[in-house]
């Protein structure tokens, strides 16, 4: 990935207003994989009672990661949009901790592009949730 590829991705996360309002955070992107942390923030719990951030807030955050590992792969291009995601949680993040997705595009057809994501908080041994998802391939003409 050229250093050109890699600031238009970072534009195409910085466009997304959820993720922009959400806090997201590109820590690394390049050759078809992203890292994206969200912080904890109390406007995003789920459940008043245990602080826990809301489902929906983790799968946005995994969703733009890996949208933004398909635009990170050589062989992708210029934008995506999500076709299907599947997210598996595994347990509630732990309140006050930052959530960090790491997402994978690890197949690229003419125009699907397959991605896997893990997110986690502190304790990277056990994640809050895993994802699969299949994601649109738009090429720019050349």
């Amino acid at each position: 990935m050229t250093q050109t590829d890699n600031n238009a991705a970072r534009q195409f996360i910085k466009a997304i207003p959820h993720s922009r309002r959400l806090g997201m955070e590109v820590e690394e992107l390049g050759n078809g994989k992203a890292v994206i942390s969200m912080p904890y923030d109390k406007a995003l719990i789920g459940d008043p009672v245990t602080k826990v951030i809301h489902g929906g807030a983790v799968s946005a955050l995994m969703d733009t990661a890996g949208g933004a590992a398909v635009v990170a792969h050589p062989l992708a291009g210029l934008g995506t949009a999500t076709l299907d995601l599947r997210i598996d949680y595994m347990r509630s993040a732990t309140p006050g901790q930052t959530i960090t997705a790491t997402a994978e595009c690890y197949h690229v057809t003419r125009s699907v592009a397959f991605v896997r994501a893990t997110a986690c908080d502190a304790d990277t041994a056990r994640p809050v949730a895993t994802a699969t998802g299949a994601f649109t391939v738009m090429k720019g003409s050349s």
